[in-house]
């Protein structure tokens, strides 16, 4: 087996590569199971029980995601972003999602590289979870999910850094009304900003709260100010992932009417001429777009039905 096919095999599956579509399944399952068994593995009678087979399962996940690591690296030359032997590798494993996959098997060899306390060992083997990243690999909701907060970081920072100096501002308020009333409560800016976040995210845990009549009204309004800054963020995801969504639509659109244009051109082949009937009227369904076309799938559409005509008189 060739380079060039694991590489296919290991990145995004086509709909006729049946291997690239079971390995990928085969990997998603394997990360589920591996989180269920981190999760389970916290539990102390469970651990104690069954430690010999979470160890081995645990072994048997991390060659199978070594191999993984390993085959992606030898095979990352074919494109072209990566075609330098070295450089190229190193610019590969430096890639974020090179990087979850390494972040994913590097819990199981520290240990052996670096003396780690119970604690250390305890906090690295939660590290483990970063193999539910590795998801994102084959998941679309996923990718899209990474889509939409890199597409709107600038607003995403832009609503963070308000919210931080609405909780600043609010803080330095209450520290100046209610220290003198609630020393041991409001005894800095920074303990009043535990009861800011409390307030500005509406959860309130009643420990700490304003006793002055002007501490009660600021908090009152910073907790009605706090729902809508809050829903700030949320309406900038939601507007990114149906901007996300309808890019998706659109490509997948694109991809159906390339297919299509592939399979008009070779109409002409088929002798059967009910079959190329029945075939001219399923790709006279695949290129139905329903609402606005943009010019791409317009010029797509257009050949698509010029190339039909065409097959249609012969």
């Amino acid at each position: 087996m060739n380079k060039k096919r694991i590489f296919e095999i290991l990145g995004d599956e086509s709909d006729n590569d049946l291997i690239s579509k079971y390995f990928n399944i085969f990997i998603l399952i394997l990360i589920v199971l591996n989180v269920l068994l981190v999760i389970l593995g916290t539990v102390e009678s469970l651990s104690n029980q069954y430690s010999n087979f979470f160890y081995n399962f645990e072994l048997f996940s991390v060659v199978i995601f070594s191999i993984e690591y390993i085959l992606r690296i030898w095979s990352c030359t074919i494109l072209e972003k990566y075609q330098h032997p070295f450089y190229g590798r190193i610019k590969f494993i430096l890639s974020p999602l090179s990087l979850i996959d390494l972040f994913a098997i590097l819990p199981f060899y520290l240990p052996f590289i670096v003396n780690l306390d119970l604690r250390g060992l305890r906090v690295l083997r939660l590290f483990r979870m970063f193999r539910l990243f590795k998801m994102g690999r084959y998941l679309e909701s996923l990718q899209i999910i990474g889509y939409v907060f890199k597409s709107k970081k600038e607003q995403i920072i832009l609503t963070g850094i308000t919210i931080f100096l609405l909780l600043l501002f609010s803080s330095s308020l209450l520290y100046v009304v209610e220290n003198e009333a609630q020393p041991e409560k409001f005894s800095s800016i920074p303990q009043s900003m535990c009861w800011g976040t409390a307030a500005l995210t509406t959860v309130g845990y009643g420990d700490i709260y304003p006793i002055t009549p002007i501490g009660r009204i600021l908090g009152s309004i910073i907790a009605i100010m706090g729902i809508g800054i809050f829903a700030m963020p949320a309406g900038i995801l939601a507007s990114g992932f149906s901007e996300s969504i309808k890019k998706v639509d659109k490509l997948k659109k694109i991809k159906t009417l390339e297919k299509a244009i592939e399979i008009a051109n070779n109409l002409n082949q088929i002798d059967n001429q009910t079959l190329k009937d029945d075939i001219y009227q399923l790709l006279e369904t695949m290129v139905e777009i329903d609402g606005r076309v943009d010019e791409n799938e317009s010029n797509l559409l257009s050949k698509v039905k010029v190339i039909f005509s065409e097959q249609k008189e012969v």
